[in-house]
């Protein structure tokens, strides 16, 4: 995935995210597995809909919690996102 701005992130075919109650956090599932999520992580991926490109994440959390400059944060978790395959 590109780290530009217009680029529009989306979950790879191979996972799927739920909220899962017993870990009280959002979890990626794959055939192999399953990766917890934190808080942060969660809140980006789940807007990751192939809809929406970075820059309107970048908005949608800044306005959800009130914070201002989370772009950087934002893209860097995207990137890493990337390199481990959960999204394209």
């Amino acid at each position: 995935m590109s780290n530009e701005a217009s680029a529009k992130p989306k979950l790879a075919r191979l996972f799927r995210m739920q909220w899962e109650e017993a870990q009280g956090a959002y979890v990626l599932l794959y055939p192999e597995g399953m990766v917890k999520l934190n808080q942060s992580a969660g809140e980006i991926l789940k807007r990751c809909d192939g809809e929406r490109d970075v820059a309107a994440i970048v908005a949608d959390i800044e306005q959800t919690f009130g914070a201002s400059g989370l772009e950087p944060e934002v893209k860097g978790f995207l990137e890493i996102a990337t390199e481990r395959g959960w999204i394209v």
